[in-house]
């Protein structure tokens, strides 16, 4: 998600001067707008090798590894704000990641595609996997290794103990508060502990 209403949105959760841990960075294009427009600090956790260097050049402190290994070179709270864009559909113990999030980051946000969202639905109905912009790919060759949707993904974050401070949809770049399961392409959610 780097168009750039998604990125001032995501940035609008996000308290200015934060400390911000970014899992799945990405190119750092999030964590450099949030930098520039909100006066945040911190890090980016990515593993692909071009992103990297993408984050290096954008003058971002990012690091390498795999976030299957989890956080543990990190402190309990040491963030203000852990971001999970789109980082979700990649990992393989969900649960695991999240409560890593909850451990380093005094808040949470999390978005990633939402597989309910209605033209996905009617593709399956259809009898086919759905290919849209927000999951771009055919079954065959996704990177995803899941998929998630808006009402699952409460459920989760509840029976882990965390607190949907906010919860939305968004389509076309706009917020989706009504009935985001079903019109919205990506679900996203600010997280506190209890």
């Amino acid at each position: 998600m780097s168009d750039r209403l998604t990125q001032d949105l995501i940035a609008s959760l996000v308290p200015t001067g934060a400390r911000v841990l970014d899992l799945g960075c990405g190119d750092g294009a999030l964590l450099a707008h949030l930098r520039e427009t909100r006066g945040c600090t911190g890090y980016g956790i990515e593993i692909d090798d071009a992103h990297v260097l993408a984050c290096l050049k954008r003058g971002l402190d990012v690091l390498q590894f795999n976030l299957e290994e989890g956080l543990s070179t990190f402190a309990d709270d040491s963030f203000d704000v852990v971001l999970q864009i789109d980082t979700l559909p990649h990992l393989r113990n969900v649960e695991t990641m999240l409560r890593e999030t909850a451990r380093v980051g005094r808040s949470a946000i999390v978005a990633f595609p939402n597989f309910a969202h209605w033209p996905n639905r009617l593709r399956v109905l259809a009898g086919r996997m759905p290919v849209t912009k927000r999951l771009p790919y055919e079954w065959y060759d996704t990177p995803n290794i899941r998929v998630g949707t808006f009402a699952d993904f409460e459920v989760l974050a509840r029976r882990l103990g965390l607190h949907l401070e906010d919860a939305f949809g968004l389509e076309d770049g706009r917020v989706v508060r009504t009935l985001p399961n079903l019109l919205a392409s990506t679900a996203v959610f600010k997280l506190t502990k209890r």
